[in-house]
């Protein structure tokens, strides 16, 4: 029985590097005032794949086959990577809150960005 599962396995591979991105999840990374905001993604895979064979029988001529495979994803937006000249900051998106907990903490980072820089355009 020849079930070809390397080029199933390599379909089903295929589909899922082009189905697992960032962009398709989340979106596109974008530009925040000066902040530079990218998606960061979570993907979790599985693969499961079966086969069979047949008897013949001297009563009854048969013979059997089967085959099967299967996969799953399972994709999760973590969080933002966002860049301001050489900082680089991680905010986590948190499951309680999704996307939105993102979007809540960027008034605080630009706050904060502002203080340091009032406070180095003092000490100058």
């Amino acid at each position: 029985m020849d079930l070809h599962s390397e080029e199933l396995l390599e379909k089903v591979t295929d589909f899922i590097k082009s189905e697992t991105k960032t962009e398709t999840v989340v979106g596109e990374p974008f530009e925040l005032g000066l902040f530079k905001c990218v998606p960061v993604i979570k993907v979790g895979m599985g693969f499961g794949s079966g086969g069979g064979e047949g008897v013949e029988t001297k009563a009854k001529a048969r013979k059997g086959q089967g085959a099967g495979a299967g996969a799953g994803v399972g994709i999760e937006p973590i969080g933002f990577l966002v860049t301001k000249d050489q900082e680089i900051s991680f905010i986590e998106t948190g499951k309680a809150h999704g996307l939105s907990a993102a979007f809540e903490k960027v008034p605080d980072l630009i706050e904060k960005f502002v203080e340091k820089r009032s406070k180095s355009e003092m000490s100058a």
